[in-house]
């Protein structure tokens, strides 16, 4: 009996061990769950600057999110910026800082950023208009949605698809520390961050215009001059279009931007490096606090145009492009307006049926028909 019972104490202990062992596992998997979440809380809800571990950890989780893929060396690859040459002053340039390419394995665009570029072409046939991808990435026809769009804007003439190598893009310039110590690469926006970024220098080095790819250009931009951004609330000068000359003053103000960029870039405030920066130069340029009243000034040389020239239809209303029934406000809203802005950082999730009549469909059909023409279901 003694031998039975030890074999069963034995036993018994065995079965506690491995309990322990898979329980301690268990704990460890709990844990280090709860720790992730944790990490994407308080990412995505706190404007604090954070340890880097936390900033690391978050893309490691959300990697659709980070710029991993600006640090990849790609031979096959597009053409680099550099090996082009810019009309100077007579570009539009697009940025395109998401790593979607790479993560698809070929230069991939969306229709609502293909109708931005393909807008600007269509009323700006002087101009060179750039699509500019600091993902690696090559373009491939494979017969999707996408291969198409690109099929398209590259029936434009004027329109030019290149790759940004960051390294060589930023060596030597007064913003080179933001890439070389990685403070680009850890903010908690670095997406939209490294586009902040990229605006002010692209305008710096070759002068022209800047435009989101969340725009449709319904005008000829001729008219507006040089030198210019628009306002876009009672407390900041929006970054979504801009105009810096290639020389004089414009280049000096382009500078005085990188300048601010260099010692008072933020990776934990989402406006702070785009609108802030330009905000902080026409304050200074103007002399003015209350953005409000910098509305149509020429401060300087540079010009601050009112909202309804590029964000007739507010942030906070931006489901107005969304709705049938708004047609008639926003045509009335935007009858004086170069550009409507439909806010992606809003209206991203929000599809649009192809059989709709809503305005944002309205605009891209006068302005941008040849995407549209190739959506499948969607715009």
């Amino acid at each position: 009996m003694s031998r039975i019972s030890n074999h069963i104490d034995g036993y018994h202990d065995y079965i506690m061990y491995i309990y322990h062992i898979r329980l301690s596992k268990y704990r460890k998997r709990i844990s280090l769950g709860i720790f992730l979440i944790s990490v994407l809380i308080i990412v995505q809800t706190i404007d604090i600057p954070m340890p880097s571990i936390l900033i690391k950890a978050y893309y490691w989780m959300r990697p659709e999110k980070s710029i991993y893929c600006h640090l990849l060396s790609d031979s096959d690859s597009l053409p680099d910026i550099s090996s082009a040459n810019p009309r100077k002053g007579r570009s539009i340039f697009f940025h395109e800082t998401s790593c979607t390419s790479h993560l698809k394995g070929k230069i991939t665009i969306n229709a609502r950023q293909a109708c931005a570029v393909e807008s600007a072409a269509f009323m700006n046939p002087n101009y060179e208009i750039y699509l500019l991808y600091a993902s690696p990435g090559k373009i491939v026809y494979e017969g999707s949605e996408s291969d198409r769009f690109i099929s398209q804007l590259l029936k434009y003439p004027n329109i030019h698809i290149y790759h940004i190598n960051m390294d060589n893009y930023m060596k030597n310039t007064m913003v080179e520390n933001l890439w070389s110590e990685q403070k680009m690469f850890l903010s908690k926006f670095a997406q939209s961050h490294t586009s902040d970024v990229l605006r002010y220098l692209t305008l710096w080095k070759y002068g022209g215009i800047y435009l989101d790819l969340d725009v449709i250009v319904i005008k000829n931009l001729e008219d507006l001059g040089v030198d210019y951004a628009g306002l876009e609330s009672d407390t900041s000068i929006a970054a979504g279009i801009m105009s810096f000359n290639y020389t004089g003053i414009g280049h000096e103000y382009a500078t005085s931007c990188l300048k601010d960029l260099k010692e008072n870039f933020n990776g934990f405030k989402w406006g702070h490096n785009g609108p802030g920066t330009i905000t902080r130069l026409l304050k200074k340029l103007c002399q003015i606090e209350n953005v409000s009243d910098m509305s149509g000034l020429n401060c300087e040389g540079f010009k601050v145009y009112p909202s309804e020239e590029f964000y007739a239809v507010p942030w906070w209303s931006w489901k107005w492009f969304f709705d049938e029934k708004y047609s008639d406000r926003v045509s009335a809203c935007t009858n004086k307006s170069h550009i409507i802005h439909v806010w992606n950082k809003f209206s991203i999730t929000y599809k649009i049926p192809l059989n709709s009549n809503i305005p944002y469909l309205q605009y891209a059909s006068k302005y941008c028909p040849n995407i549209v023409g190739e959506c499948d279901e969607f715009f």
